[in-house]
């Protein structure tokens, strides 16, 4: 079964710096390849979710339906997040920049886009409390509100410097592509 959010279609063509990497631009895309911390942790809680869907199968033989029904739904409810924790991440189309958190999603059309930067700054480090000194793709709204796309010591960037600032010049040339302001220098 493909699964298409796992990886980005083909890789970035570097011969061309303004050529954005898709055919279709009207679809939403991850511009980056989700990073080995990610796809360890989704690897690690489907193996969960397979011991408490076996689980699941010898509660029910064992003659509890009720709570066979309700181990099903804990193995469940633990796929459905590991599919959300593999969407999570920042997607570019032909409409704007969408931001995808686990609980959330912001959608910035280009036309709301000030500024897209790389900047040095403190960022968390795996999504932890802790931070750290590094690199973050900063988007500027018009109206004066900062989002953070993506950083170098985040889940998919972990010791994939090329990876990040791949991605960073990705996002950027899709603001210099969509968005009506040129994009920030670094």
């Amino acid at each position: 079964m493909p699964l298409p959010f796992l990886t980005a279609d083909r890789a970035f063509d570097t011969t061309d710096p303004v050529a954005l990497p898709f055919d279709d631009h009207d679809q939403w895309r991850r511009p980056y390849r989700p990073g080995s911390w990610r796809v360890g942790a989704a690897a690690l809680s489907l193996l969960l979710a397979s011991f408490v869907l076996l689980a699941a199968v010898i509660v029910t033989a064992a003659g509890s339906f009720g709570g066979g029904g309700v181990t099903f739904g804990i193995a469940l409810l633990i796929i459905l997040a590991t599919l959300r924790m593999l969407r999570m991440g920042t997607w570019v189309s032909r409409a704007g920049v969408r931001r995808v958190g686990f609980l959330s999603t912001l959608t910035v059309p280009w036309a709301d886009v000030a500024s897209v930067r790389t900047a040095q700054q403190p960022v968390r480090w795996l999504g932890l409390p802790r931070t750290v000194q590094g690199q973050a793709l900063v988007l500027d709204r018009r109206r004066g509100e900062q989002l953070l796309l993506l950083t170098d010591h985040g889940a998919d960037f972990l010791s994939r410097v090329e990876a990040f600032d791949r991605a960073a010049d990705t996002v950027e040339a899709w603001n210099a592509e969509y968005g009506t302001v040129p994009v920030a220098t670094r």
